[in-house]
């Protein structure tokens, strides 16, 4: 296997991949990527047998086609330490690689790439092709709401929900939920649900990152999402996730419209002192008025007053600062629209014009 290839067509291909390799494995060669080459086509793999990525790189003369796998970091390293306009030269010799640029000369080892993992594809029952941007808008709005290390493993990931002419994503931690729902061209007789898993999400939304179809596989067990220069592979979740339509709060019957700005870094500055562990602020409104209130166990306060528009009974609810915080940092309208009904039920929170992305954000007591 002998090859030349740019440092700048290299690069990003090559970060995407090894962003999937895990730094502790129990097998060697899932520290490794599968370099192969086929005349000009060059693809690179990486995987932790739960997410594969493969990016293809065309190069501008043909090579000496094989293929192996080499460590994933060092390869990286070698590649970032590089001059911007270096050439690489890969030549495979006696189960090492050599590569070449300029004066600088490095011997990397190599594992067979017969031992390489596949992440093994099922049938997929449901194919659609959609733009690279909405499925990239889903995660954005949705992902920073998922679990982090939840025994209820099925909430440490995403829900993507295929029906009738759209693609939906919801997250959840159980204590606020996020929703995203984009118009797509996909026909389905049934509603069709798989959870992806938290660094499915994190790598694909890495990925995505210009205009362009992308073409999905739903199967059982695995979804595909691939476009001109890389497949990505991810097993799914296999678990029940929650009936979120149960969770969106129906009837609130006060609505509160603000500046989304305004009540970002009101949220903010009250944060500063709220208590640490629990995060907690008191929201009081009265017409025409929000009043931010903070408070932490060294007796420190912070009070915040925000103009907003708003007529009817006063109301003193709680709320954890940070995921206001959180809804105000992903939405992109001028306003936020804020429905509440009680002290002791959940408020929802979108944008006022024809939103696609709605928030529920539980109260706490207080």
């Amino acid at each position: 296997m002998q090859f030349t290839v740019s440092r700048e067509a290299l690069l990003k291909p090559l970060q995407l991949v090894a962003g999937v390799v895990e730094r502790r494995q129990t097998l060697p060669v899932l520290s490794n990527i599968l370099v192969k080459l086929s005349d000009t086509q060059l693809s690179l793999t990486g995987t932790d047998l739960e997410v594969e990525i493969v990016a293809r790189v065309t190069l501008e003369q043909p090579g000496e086609g094989g293929e192996l796998t080499v460590p994933a970091r060092k390869l990286v390293d070698i590649c970032r330490s590089l001059p911007d306009d270096a050439e690489l030269n890969f030549i495979e010799e006696n189960q090492r690689v050599i590569l070449k640029s300029g004066r600088s000369r490095f011997t990397l080892s190599t594992l067979p790439a017969a031992d390489f993992p596949n992440v093994e594809q099922g049938p997929g029952d449901l194919q659609f092709a959609c733009e690279q941007h909405d499925i990239k808008r889903l995660i954005d709005r949705t992902s920073f709401a998922m679990a982090q290390q939840d025994v209820r493993y099925y909430l440490n990931g995403m829900l993507w929900e295929v029906q009738e002419g759209q693609l939906r994503s919801v997250a959840t931690d159980g204590h606020r939920l996020a929703l995203c729902t984009r118009a797509i061209n996909v026909s389905t007789p049934e509603t069709i649900q798989a959870i992806l898993p938290r660094k499915g999400v994190v790598e694909l939304s890495r990925l995505l990152d210009g205009d362009g179809e992308v073409n999905v596989v739903l199967g059982a067990s695995h979804i595909r999402m691939s476009t001109e220069t890389y497949t990505f592979t991810s097993k799914l979740v296999d678990g029940k996730f929650p009936d979120y339509e149960r969770v969106l709060p129906r009837g609130g019957n006060k609505q509160v419209f603000g500046s989304r700005n305004e009540l970002r870094q009101a949220f903010g500055r009250t944060a500063i002192l709220s208590n640490e562990k629990y995060r907690g602020v008191r929201l009081l409104l009265t017409d025409g008025l929000l009043t931010i209130v903070a408070n932490n166990p060294e007796q420190e306060e912070a009070e915040e007053q925000v103009v907003v528009d708003y007529s009817g009974d006063q109301l003193e609810i709680g709320f954890n600062v940070s995921y206001l915080q959180d809804v105000c940092g992903v939405l992109s309208s001028e306003n936020v629209k804020m429905t509440l009904s009680d002290s002791n039920s959940s408020a929802l929170l979108e944008e006022p014009e024809e939103g696609d992305s709605v928030y529920v954000v539980m109260p706490m007591r207080l």
